[in-house]
């Protein structure tokens, strides 16, 4: 794909969702990658778009297959000279518009299985690379939320008056950091999502949806508790530390409180509440149905975060589900004697590779292993 057909893409993709993905702008040559980057800080998207709106599409396609049959030589365009003459300009993004949308559209942009999503309210779907740093920009040009690296952070914005939710999903293999508009920071583990809102609005709870794990370190507000809803489950908090584990493959699902109070409860019974300390792990089974309550050491259950993988009394069949999430793996276990054996293990995934990890069990428990991409046989 050369580099008109680049920033082709790129435009349309600006215009249509309203935000702007570094990651492929920086394909572009230098003076294009100004252009676009001019175009949103002087606020021109959502003129672009209303100009494109009110054009004859038809007429517009016509003029320009005409001036395709007649490209006899390469067109060099001076984009700083096209920049000053706004109207010249929308006028190619017009353009733009109606050639991406009378042609077959081969350039879907497929979404990796590994790639970060950030799903936005209209249901676009934005990729975040883990070193990323681009703003979400809505179609009328206000900035949402900015990306730094692994982070992504909302901005607070009293104006709202209605609630509109964005949902994060965190492929195998990677983490994520989101710091929500009231300051609350959410640390995703992998194979997770979460679905908030981007702003939080006075007389409301403030209310998110879990899927998978994660640490939350919530802001204080008396007025306003912090729900984590997941699985017929809800966490209810004031301002505290506490991890949440939820993944739909576990019949468990696991609260560990660090610091402050948590309450529990289920859509079973709501009125039926458990009150946690820190130090404790509250543990809703699906099969059970009810909390069981524990006292636990959560260096355990938080050391995620900084890559450690701590196992204690863990199953080999939980060690290959935890494997498989963290290290981005596919693990078919042929030495089923294996699977209800309990270890206590510890690794760091900054610092060991799955082979390393790998390696090490084999040597303890006799098994051969064999590695095809991201598929581990063990033998």
């Amino acid at each position: 794909m050369d580099s008109s057909t680049n920033l082709i893409n790129i435009l349309k993709e600006t215009v249509t969702n309203g935000s702007v993905d570094a990651s492929k702008i920086a394909l572009l040559p230098q003076e294009e990658q100004d252009l676009i980057k001019e175009l949103q800080a002087n606020g021109m998207l959502e003129e672009a778009l209303l100009y494109m709106e009110s054009i004859d599409t038809q007429k517009s396609w016509e003029e320009l297959k005409e001036k395709i049959e007649l490209r006899k030589k390469p067109i060099v365009i001076n984009w700083r000279t096209v920049f000053q003459y706004a109207a010249v300009f929308v006028c190619l993004l017009g353009l733009v518009y109606v050639f991406q949308n009378n042609t077959n559209n081969s350039d879907e942009i497929v979404i990796p299985d590994d790639a970060i999503q950030l799903v936005l309210e209209n249901g676009d779907i934005q990729i975040l690379s883990p070193n990323g740093d681009q703003q979400i920009i809505k179609k009328n040009g206000e900035v949402v939320a900015s990306q730094k690296e692994n982070q992504i952070s909302y901005a607070s914005d009293d104006s709202m008056d209605k609630l509109v939710y964005n949902q994060i999903k965190i492929p195998y293999g990677k983490t994520f950091v989101i710091t929500l508009s009231d300051g609350t920071v959410v640390n995703m583990n992998a194979g997770s999502s979460l679905k908030y809102p981007v702003q939080f609005i006075k007389g409301h709870n403030r209310e998110v949806v879990l899927e998978g794990e994660a640490f939350f370190e919530v802001t204080k507000d008396k007025k306003h508790p912090f729900i984590v809803k997941t699985r017929g489950v809800d966490v209810k908090v004031l301002g505290t530390k506490f991890n949440v584990s939820s993944y739909k493959e576990e019949a468990d699902i696991n609260t560990v409180l660090v610091e402050g109070s948590v309450s529990l409860s289920s859509v079973v019974a709501p009125n039926e509440k458990e009150m946690l300390v820190p130090g404790e792990k509250g543990t809703w089974n699906i099969q059970k149905n009810g909390i069981a309550v524990e006292k636990v050491d959560t260096r355990i259950y938080t050391e995620w975060m900084t890559g450690e993988l701590v196992f204690r009394k863990a199953t080999f069949r939980e060690i290959i589900i935890r494997l498989e999430r963290t290290y981005n793996v596919t693990i078919e276990n042929n030495k089923k004697e294996l699977l209800d054996r309990k270890f206590n293990a510890s690794f760091n995934k900054n610092i060991e590779s799955i082979d390393k990890v790998l390696q090490t069990m084999s040597e303890i428990q006799n098994f051969t292993y064999k590695k095809e991409g991201k598929l581990i046989k063990i033998n």
